[in-house]
C-alpha cells in the first residue's frame, strides 16, 4: 500500500457545527445500511468489512478510519472530509461523494463504479492500479494524483483539475479528456481511443492532414 502526501495541511477535525464525535469504536462487519449522519466526526473508527447500502453521511469528518474490505452501494458521503483514512480493497458502487475531500489517505485495490464524485478533492492521491469506471468526476481535483496502471474508463472528467497528474499505463478509453493538457500530465503508454487521440492532438496545437 502507498500513502499520498499532498502539500496541503489536514483540515480541522471535527468540523463545525458538530453534533457528535464517534471515537475509537469497533464497527467491524456491521451492516450500516440506511443510517443517516450529519455533522458527525468519526475518529479512529474501525469500519473494516462494513456493508453499506444507502447510508447518508453529510458534512462529516473521518479521521484515521479504516474502510478495509468495506462495500458501499447507493450511499452518500457529501461534503465530507477523509483524513489519514485507509481504503484497502474498498468498493463504492453508484455512490454520491459530491464535494468531499481526501487528504493523506491510503488506497489499495480501490474500486469505484458509477455514481457522482463531482467536485471531489483528491490532490496528490496515490491511486495506482485503482479502478474508476463510469463515474462522474466533473471539476474534481486530481492535481498531482498518481494513476499509473489505473482503469479510468468512461469517466466524466469535464472541468477536472489534472495538472501534474500521472496517467502512465492508464486505460482512459471512453473518458472525457477535454480538460487534459498533454503538456502538463504524464501519459506514457496510456491507452486511448482514436477519438480521444484526436482531442489530445488538437490540444497540442497539431493538425492532422
Amino acid at each position: 500500500m502507498s500513502t499520498n502526501t499532498p502539500a496541503s495541511a489536514p483540515p480541522p477535525v471535527p468540523p463545525s457545527p458538530l453534533r457528535e464525535v464517534i471515537r475509537s469504536q469497533d464497527w467491524y462487519g456491521q451492516d450500516i445500511s440506511d443510517r443517516r449522519y450529519s455533522h458527525h466526526a468519526f475518529i479512529d473508527v474501525d469500519m473494516t468489512e462494513v456493508t453499506n447500502e444507502g447510508a447518508v453521511f453529510d458534512h462529516c469528518t473521518f479521521r484515521g478510519v479504516r474502510f478495509n474490505v468495506s462495500r458501499h452501494s447507493g450511499a452518500a458521503f457529501t461534503n465530507c472530509t477523509f483524513s489519514h483514512c485507509v481504503f484497502f480493497d474498498t468498493r463504492f458502487a453508484d455512490c454520491k461523494l459530491v464535494g468531499s475531500l481526501f487528504q493523506q489517505c491510503t488506497f489499495s485495490l480501490f474500486e469505484v463504479s458509477g455514481g457522482d464524485w463531482s467536485f471531489v478533492g483528491l490532490p496528490g492521491a496515490d491511486l495506482r492500479k485503482a479502478s474508476l469506471r463510469s463515474v462522474r468526476m466533473r471539476e474534481a481535483d486530481l492535481t498531482g494524483a498518481r494513476l499509473e496502471g489505473a482503469d479510468v474508463t468512461d469517466v466524466d472528467l469535464s472541468g477536472a483539475q489534472l495538472h501534474s497528474a500521472n496517467f502512465i499505463r492508464c486505460d482512459l478509453r471512453g473518458s472525457d479528456l477535454a480538460s487534459l493538457d498533454p503538456l502538463t500530465v504524464e501519459l506514457g503508454r496510456a491507452t486511448v481511443s482514436l477519438e480521444q487521440a484526436a482531442v489530445l492532438v488538437t490540444a497540442l496545437g497539431l493538425h492532422v492532414a
